[in-house]
């Protein structure tokens, strides 16, 4: 199992740089346009050049803004989740679509009822139904 590890860690390290690379805008991308670094990182990915540059040269790296680190910012800027049963546009949300359903199902009852009556017309041989 040990034998695997270095090929598993270098294999991380390859598909974290390449959707970092593919996640990043282009903007924020420095050296080569994102294409290149995009190559580079594929080819040289077994021998950890290409993602290793990705890493070191190939992205701009920002502090976070009023220098507070990201686990500071992420207390600061929580968002309150609510639960979908306590979530009154959610429920209304579901009371709009059960009125939809309704309808369309009594749309298709009806339709039943009348191909039905149909049906028995036939039967009888009393010919089709004029609307």
């Amino acid at each position: 199992m040990l034998r695997y590890l270095p090929f598993l860690l270098v294999l991380a390290l390859w598909i974290y740089a390449f959707i970092d690379c593919l996640n990043t805008p282009e903007e924020q991308v420095r050296g080569l346009p994102k294409v290149l670094w995009v190559i580079v990182i594929l080819l040289f990915g077994e021998v950890l050049v290409g993602p290793v540059a990705w890493l070191v040269a190939g992205k701009v790296r920002k502090a976070p803004a009023n220098g507070s680190t990201p686990s500071e910012w992420h207390r600061n800027h929580r968002t309150t989740w609510v639960a979908p049963d306590d979530n009154p546009e959610f429920l209304r949300s579901l009371k709009e679509d059960n009125k939809k359903d309704e309808a369309l199902l009594k749309e298709w009852e009806a339709d039943l009822r009348r191909r039905e009556e149909e049906l028995r017309r036939r039967e009888r041989g009393e010919g089709p139904a004029t609307d």
